[in-house]
């Protein structure tokens, strides 16, 4: 209760299976309010993320870093007079996966990175330890809804290109514009919803066997195509 109280960043609250009133009740209701994400899971799992510690059916994950938000992105780019890149992680589970994507954008000159605060992988340690020290110095923000934010992005000059198999040639796609780059899931890819938002939906061509890459390895592809468009 006294981590909720600090204000201090809080990724997610777990609570065990069958827990609930008194001082539990107190918690989530107060998670509630500041819009943590809740999580009901089994005491094993709650067992295994405690390390066998006493957790008395409750327990809070803190993010391995702050959040920005989608304005301090927006901000980062402005003061170095850069036009905007971003990358748009819609419902990334891997943490590897997110890591690895972080660390691509902070090497490419990305000003940050957007997930959902629902079915995606969070800033936890593994995230952290997959980014290699990327981590702190990416801006990355939490948002409700990612079709919702993908409007504000639209509204303010930024074009947003989908990542999926089924669109146009990248290397045929002008991307030296202010834009976001929107990578989909692990197994299901964009969403239907945020792929219609997308002013473009942009492909890899596979010439073998396979239809996909590892998410990761698609966005890296990808956003060295931004730079590459951009030093021409």
């Amino acid at each position: 209760m006294e981590a909720i109280r600090s204000g201090r960043e809080i990724d997610r609250l777990l609570v065990a299976h069958g827990v609930s009133g008194g001082s539990v009740a107190a918690i989530i209701a107060k998670c509630s309010q500041r819009g943590i994400l809740i999580k009901e899971i089994s005491p094993q799992k709650l067992d295994f993320y405690c390390g066998g510690a006493n957790h008395q059916g409750v327990a809070v994950m803190f993010a391995s870093q702050e959040y920005s938000t989608v304005e301090d992105i927006l901000a980062l780019a402005e003061e170095r007079e850069e036009k905007p890149f971003i990358i748009i992680c819609d419902e990334i589970e891997d943490p590897h996966n997110l890591g690895a994507i972080i660390r691509t954008a902070e090497a490419s000159g990305v000003h940050g990175i957007i997930i959902p605060k629902r079915r995606s992988a969070s800033l936890n340690a593994t995230v952290a330890k997959s980014a290699s020290g990327a981590l702190e110095y990416m801006k990355v923000a939490r948002v409700t809804n990612i079709a919702n934010t993908i409007d504000e992005l639209k509204e303010k000059g930024i074009w947003v290109f989908g990542a999926d198999m089924d669109g146009s040639d990248y290397t045929k796609t002008d991307l030296d514009c202010p834009c976001a780059l929107v990578i989909g899931n692990e197994g299901k890819g964009i969403g239907a919803l945020t792929a219609k938002k997308c002013d473009e939906i942009i492909s890899l061509p596979m010439l073998g066997r396979i239809n996909s890459l590892n998410a990761s390895v698609a966005a890296g592809i990808l956003m060295y195509e931004v730079v590459r468009k951009r030093a021409k």
